[in-house]
C-alpha cells in the first residue's frame, strides 16, 4: 500500500540567498508545509484542541534531507509526500521535491502523536483510531 499526496508551492524571493539560491533550511519548511497540507487533505490538523481543553499535536523527532540539485527563485516546486511508516504512536514521512523533471531534494521526518494541556509536558500517546483510519484510507489511493 502506498499513499502519495502532491502539492505546489513557488520558490519566493525571502527564501534565496544573494545567487537566487533556495537555503537549505526552507526544504524543511517546504516538508512540513506539504505534511499540513495533507492533513488538511483528510479533514485532519496538526493541532486540534480537543473536547476536554487539552490539544492533540504532532511535533517532530527527527528530521532529515538530502540534496541533490538547487532549487531557484521563481521555481515552482512539486513536493510528492508518502507515508512510510504507521506506527502505535508516530507517522514517517517521506518527501521528493521536483523542479519539472528533476529531482532536487528527498526527505524524511517522524512525528509523534502527543497530547498536552498548555503549561504540562507532552505525552505521547497512540495514534486515536478516528484519526488511524483517515491515514490508512489514504495509503489505500495515489493523487
Amino acid at each position: 500500500m502506498s499513499c502519495t499526496f502532491k502539492t505546489t508551492r513557488r520558490v519566493e524571493f525571502h527564501e534565496t540567498d544573494m545567487a537566487g539560491i533556495v537555503h537549505f533550511a526552507n526544504f524543511y519548511k517546504y516538508m512540513e508545509q506539504a505534511e499540513h497540507e495533507y492533513f488538511r487533505s483528510l479533514g485532519l490538523t496538526i493541532v486540534d484542541k480537543q473536547a476536554d481543553g487539552s490539544i492533540l499535536g504532532w511535533p517532530r523527532v527527527s528530521a532529515q534531507c538530502s540534496f541533490e540539485s538547487p532549487a531557484y527563485y521563481g521555481d515552482l516546486l512539486e513536493i510528492r509526500l508518502n507515508i512510510e511508516r504507521i506506527g502505535v504512536k508516530s507517522l514517517t514521512i517521506e518527501y521528493d521535491l521536483w523542479r519539472d523533471k528533476t529531482k532536487i531534494a528527498r526527505g524524511r521526518m517522524k512525528t509523534v502523536c502527543c497530547q498536552f494541556t498548555l503549561g504540562s509536558p507532552m505525552q505521547s500517546i497512540a495514534i486515536p483510531e478516528w484519526m488511524l483510519l483517515k491515514f490508512e484510507a489514504s495509503m489505500d489511493q495515489t493523487e
